[in-house]
């Protein structure tokens, strides 16, 4: 089989827009949110809604996978333009607000989900972490023993813990501000923050 035909410039736009308008829509009005809509907010007919996405579902599936792609680009971006720590900080902060973003992607399209987009997905998220782990951890701005799977799942609980206040950015800083002060490296010998010191009693403040 052959490979697909890339896209004239200006369909590819018109998918981007679809993509992002689907992002929007979906996130207000669920599964439920209207396809013409969608298309009245990306500028475009039905019809060409109908050429790039033949099916609610791959519509779906493709405004997720869209938004993941785009967190691995801006991780290979912001690690060309900051140095490492800074570049994994800001990084994280985004993942925080397209976790939020996201999740409501994903729970609509539920167990019936096709695999390989999931899979892929979960390559990029994963493969951009490691990059900026790695390079953080070479610069010395991040503690060795974390892995780059341990600081996914952290950043994903602050994800949950900000939705809880309904995602505010403000939220998403201070805790992320937290967890990054928890994964610095630390002055050799000093004790752990809330672990007992050698007496058995956790450190004053």
């Amino acid at each position: 089989m052959s490979p697909p035909r890339p896209l004239r410039a200006d369909a590819r736009r018109n998918r981007e827009r679809l993509l992002t308008a689907a992002a929007s829509a979906f996130a207000e009005h669920g599964e439920g949110a209207s396809l013409d809509d969608i298309a009245r907010r990306a500028g475009v007919g039905s019809g060409t809604l109908y050429r790039h996405f033949p099916t609610r579902r791959a519509l779906l599936e493709a405004a997720y996978s869209a938004r993941v792609d785009a967190l691995g680009e801006r991780g290979e971006e912001l690690s060309r333009a900051l140095p490492p720590g800074e570049a994994l900080a800001e990084w994280l902060h985004e993942v925080c607000v397209a976790t939020i973003q996201v999740r409501g992607l994903k729970s609509l399209l539920g167990s019936a989900a096709s695999e390989a987009p999931m899979t892929a997905c979960g390559t990029v998220v994963n493969g951009t972490a490691t990059r900026l782990v790695q390079s953080a951890q070479e610069e010395g701005t991040l503690r060795p023993d974390i892995t780059p799977a341990e600081l996914l799942r952290l950043t994903h609980g602050i994800a949950s813990a900000a939705e809880l206040g309904g995602g505010e950015a403000r939220d998403i800083g201070r805790y992320l501000g937290c967890l990054l002060d928890g994964v610095r490296p630390r002055p050799p010998h000093a004790p752990s923050p809330g672990r007992p010191n050698r007496t058995g009693h956790a450190p004053e403040h």
